[in-house]
Formats: structure tokens, C-alpha cells, sequence
């Protein structure tokens, strides 16, 4: 059951060295009343995390899933234990890539334990905005939780801005005059838009499950905090799920496109070929060299095949090119 704290952490970021897991056990358990602890790890071996792990009663499962960091955003409770995965996400602007991490939190009754793989932390923004907004401390290990949530959400609506952007300039590109295929820009910003909603889409039931799943004691008091991430989350969501259907109508567009430029260098082909194909018919002809043919014992029977080969490719390029085929 989670009650309500005095507004007072401790907080410690460190590896796992037996020396520092007993410390870091020592200041749990000094403790006051009220007051909770705070412990940061960052990609901890599963034999360092064991000793920690015990001595908070872990499950020996969620050890391993926060180990593993393969996980899909999920909720899971161990006895008084709440357990979390999550995706962390930023968006790399000048690769147009979106890279991830993973969050495992431990939230039990008088701590809260983060294990972090990747490059971007968001616990440390988290205790931030904690620090600016210490009457968020009464709720205890849940101001943990949401403070990381919150964070974590922001940062996917910073992303899905910046695809935005990406997206927007690629659509730019496609629809240029120039005529250069970009189909393999949108399939890599395809790519990482996949990776977006493998990020998102699973941890809107997971906040779901947190307001209203079956043995849920979050406090009244703190719902709102969540309701309001969860709209955050669903809002991106819906954002991520359109950013990848206009990629999709993108991607038609650029393959209508090429198909476009296709049949314009067959018309311009077909057409050169057209205007050669007269003066080779007519040379042809006058080439085969029969004793019997119309003007061939005439001095000006040469200039006239001449300028009937010309005056039948002028007309046909004429005709060509207002059609558009030139």
C-alpha cells in the first residue's frame, strides 16, 4: 500500500561493487520515517545486481528482464513491488535516426530502483524536476515513477516534432522538380518510425493498466499526475501512428513519381525512334538497289529523298512535341 511520504529522498547513483551495494543497503535501511531512497543503476552485470536484488526482495525474473534489456514496454507486480519497462527514445538529426534505450524501475514501498541501458538518462531530468518541484515528494516512490514517466513522454513528443521535421523536408524533396529518388530516405525514416511505435504503442496499456488495473492502490491524490502523462502519451501516439501512414502515402507518391519519369523516357524514346524511323525507311528503300525505281535516273531524285526525309521528321518532332512526348 502506498501512503504518504514527508517529501524527503535520498538519492544514489552508483555501480555495484560489494562495497558500494553495502552501501547503498546501509542508507535504505537509516531510513526515517516518511522518507524513501532512491537508487540509479546503469548497465549493472546480473551477478552485481544479485546481492541488490535480494536484499530488496526482487524477483528473481524482473532481475533478469532488467538485465536482458530486451524488454517490451510492461507492467508487472511482485508482491509489493511494482515493476516497469519502458523505451527510452531521442531522435539523432543529422543521421534522421531515432535511437533507444530501456528504463527498468523497481517501485516498492519505501524505495524506488532505475536500471538504465543507453546513452540518454532520464532519471537524472526526472530528479530534477523533482528538486523543482519538492511537494511532488509527498507521494512518495510514485513521484519517482511519474517524474521518469513524464520525462520519458516528453521525449518521444520531442521526437515525434523532429520526424515532423524530417518528414516534412523529405515531402519537400519528393515533390521537387528534380528528379532524384528518395526512396530509400523514406524507407529508412520508414525504418525508424517502426522503431518509434515499437517504443510507444505498448506503453499506452501499460499507463492504462497503472490508472485502472485489477489491484491497483495508487493513492487518489496522485491519478490526475498520471492521467495527464497518459494523454501526453496518447497524444504522441496518435502522432506516431500518423507519421507513419503520410510515410506510406509518401513513399506511393515517390514510386508514382519514378513511374511518371519511366513512361516519359519511353515516350521520348519511342519518339526519337518515331522521327529515325522515316529516314531509315526511306534510305532503306532507295537502297535496295532495284534498275526500276521512281526517280532514279533524275539529277534532283537525291535531294528529294533528302527533303522528304527531313520534311517527315520535322513533322513528326512537331507533333511530338506538342503532344509533350519531347
Amino acid at each position: 500500500m502506498y501512503e504518504e511520504h514527508s517529501g524527503r529522498s535520498e538519492t544514489v547513483e552508483c555501480g555495484l561493487e560489494d562495497e558500494a551495494c553495502q552501501h547503498v543497503l546501509k542508507r535504505l535501511r537509516d531510513l526515517g520515517e516518511g522518507e524513501f531512497g532512491w537508487v540509479r543503476l546503469v548497465d549493472p552485470a546480473e551477478a552485481e545486481l544479485v546481492q541488490l536484488a535480494q536484499e530488496l526482495g526482487l524477483h528473481p525474473l524482473a532481475v533478469e528482464d532488467a538485465v536482458q534489456a530486451r524488454q517490451r514496454p510492461k507492467r508487472e507486480r511482485f508482491g509489493d513491488v511494482l515493476a516497469v519497462a519502458l523505451k527510452t527514445l531521442w531522435y539523432i538529426d543529422a543521421d534522421r535516426a531515432v535511437e533507444t534505450g530501456e528504463l527498468m524501475l523497481f517501485v516498492g514501498p519505501r524505495y524506488v530502483l532505475t536500471v538504465r541501458h543507453g546513452a540518454v538518462d532520464p532519471a537524472a531530468e526526472a530528479a530534477r524536476r523533482l528538486e523543482a518541484a519538492p511537494g511532488m515528494l509527498r507521494f512518495g516512490p510514485l513521484s519517482v515513477l511519474h517524474a521518469v514517466l513524464d520525462v520519458v513522454v516528453d521525449a518521444y513528443s520531442d521526437a515525434a516534432d523532429n520526424v515532423r521535421a524530417a518528414l516534412s523536408a523529405l515531402e519537400d524533396c519528393v515533390f521537387s522538380a528534380s528528379r532524384v529518388d528518395h526512396t530509400s530516405q523514406i524507407y529508412t525514416l520508414k525504418r525508424e518510425v517502426r522503431e518509434f511505435r515499437d517504443a510507444v504503442q505498448p506503453l499506452v496499456p501499460v499507463l492504462q493498466s497503472l490508472l485502472t488495473g485489477p489491484g491497483q492502490d495508487f493513492p487518489p491524490k496522485v491519478l490526475p499526475y498520471f492521467r495527464d502523462v497518459a494523454d501526453h502519451l496518447n497524444r504522441t501516439d496518435t502522432e506516431v501512428r500518423s507519421l507513419d501512414e503520410l510515410l506510406n502515402s509518401v513513399l506511393d507518391a515517390q514510386q508514382a513519381r519514378v513511374g511518371t519519369w519511366q513512361n516519359d523516357d519511353m515516350r521520348r524514346i519511342s519518339a526519337w525512334a518515331a522521327i529515325f524511323a522515316i529516314p531509315t525507311m526511306v534510305a532503306g528503300v532507295y537502297g535496295m538497289n532495284f534498275e526500276h525505281m521512281p526517280e532514279l535516273s533524275w539529277s534532283y531524285g537525291y535531294p528529294l529523298a533528302l527533303g522528304l526525309m527531313a520534311l517527315a521528321s520535322g513533322l513528326l518532332y512537331r507533333a511530338f512535341r506538342r503532344n509533350g512526348w519531347l
